[in-house]
This record gives C-alpha cells, structure tokens and sequence, in this order.
C-alpha cells in the first residue's frame, strides 16, 4: 500500500473525470523501485489531490489483452509505427465494473483511449458489439486489415493503482504496485517495482520535472509489451529491450 499525505485533499471520480479525462494525452512513465516512492510524492505540488472513492484510495486492476495471432498489435507498437493499438478488457476489482478499451497512437506522441462498457460477459472473445466498437475506432485512426473477430486473449496484468489530480497542470499521476503479467505459458510477479505514469497535455508536468532533477527519466513501457516480452524469451523484445535489460525481470528461457 502507498503511504501518501493524508492531509491531501479527496477529488472523487466523477470530479476527475470532469477536469481531467485525458483520454487524447502524453503518457510518461518511469520505473523505479517501491522503496525510493515516498521521495516522489514528496515532490506532489501542494495543491495535489488523491482519487478518493467512499474512503478508498487504492484501487486494483485486472486486464486482459487481445491480439491477432500475429501478434499485429506487439509489433506495431515495438516497431513504432505510426499508427498502432492495443485492445483490452480492463475489469477495475473493487466495483468489478468492466469495459472494452481501445488505445491508439497516431504520431505526434498523444495516445486516445475510448471505450465502451462490456456488457457481453466472455472475457476471451469480442462479442458483437464490441467487434464493430473496435472496427469503427480502428478505422476512425486508418488502422486497416485487422480482424476483430480474430482477436484472441495474449496477456493478462494485474496491479494495485493510486491515482492522483494536478490542478495547476490539469494532469493526472497514476502510481502502480503489485504488478503481474501472465499467459498460457508463464506468470511473473515484478515485486518491489513501481510505475509511477504522468497523463497531460504536451507540456510536461512540474512533477515530471522534479523527477528529472531526481535522475528518474522516461522509458520507453507498456505493460502489454514489456509484459509479454518478458513472458516469451523467443518473442523479439522490440522497443522494450532497454527496460526489460535494466528495469523489469522476465521469465527464463526453458
């Protein structure tokens, strides 16, 4: 669990949602261990508030990505293509609450995320709905030749989430602990590790300054990435090799 400031001001979902949605952003992302975080919330601007929701402020998450057989959307992101995406199914633990999310990159660095509620129940295929939702934002970005109905489950995460606002940036700082990665092979548990991820506009945060001054600089992370890199010692480790070399374990080779 993270030990934060009680003194921080609450901000409730819905409030968060309206000042920060954020779901066109730059993400930045940095690895560092769980001991050395209580130096980075120390550095939260006075005026930061924690995601408060009826006394909790610590949340789990639990996802799980689908990908063509070719694995199309691991290599368009580790190939840093243009254009690239990701698809998941994202159960948050504590409500059980579920949705279907589509993640697009587009160039210039921003990412959009847009989902849609899952009311179908079978996390391990699409059902109708969701096959024409992921169409329909696929070719809103032009992302062609990808088959919804042929997306199948490639990696599950797991983590525990502490989310917090920026007024004066208008950004969101998320902190993750407790991470797992898992497929049909092979499960790690990265232990000790925390992902501590600026969302914002273009500008970087004062936060991510303060971080800089600290020697904590940006890597190149996604959890579905690294993840599934680090699950699969024959799979090319892509744009992931520098966190997975000096940051993240991955399962031995057999």
């Amino acid at each position: 669990m993270i030990r934060v400031d009680q003194s921080l001001a609450p901000i409730t979902l819905d409030e968060l949602e309206c000042l920060a949605a954020l779901q066109t952003r730059v993400d930045r992302k940095y690895v560092l261990p769980a001991c050395r975080l209580g130096e980075v919330l120390a550095d939260l601007p006075p005026d930061a508030r924690i995601l408060d929701i009826d006394g909790a402020r610590e949340f789990g998450y639990d996802s799980l990505y689908l990908d063509t057989a070719e694995l199309t959307a691991y290599h368009l992101a580790g190939r840093k293509r243009r254009r690239r995406f990701k698809v998941r199914r994202r159960v948050y633990t504590d409500s059980g609450q579920a949705w279907f999310e589509v993640k697009t990159r587009v160039g210039g660095g921003l990412t959009v995320k847009t989902r849609i509620p899952d009311g179908d129940g079978d996390a391990a295929h699409l059902g109708p709905e969701a096959r024409c939702f992921v169409a329909a934002t696929l070719e809103r970005v032009g992302i062609a030749g990808v088959d919804p109905a042929a997306l199948a489950p490639t990696l599950r995460t797991t983590y525990r989430r502490t989310t917090f606002y920026l007024p004066t940036d208008r950004a969101r700082v998320t902190v993750d602990l407790d991470l797992a990665v898992a497929n049909d092979d092979a499960a790690l548990t990265w232990d000790g590790l925390a992902i501590v991820e600026t969302k914002a506009g273009r500008a970087p945060t004062e936060l991510d300054r303060r971080l800089w001054r600290r020697g904590h600089r940006p890597v190149c992370l996604s959890k579905y990435g690294a993840g599934l890199a680090a699950l699969t010692p024959d799979l090319p480790d892509e744009k992931w090799h520098r966190v997975l070399t000096h940051h993240i374990p991955r399962a031995l080779a057999a």
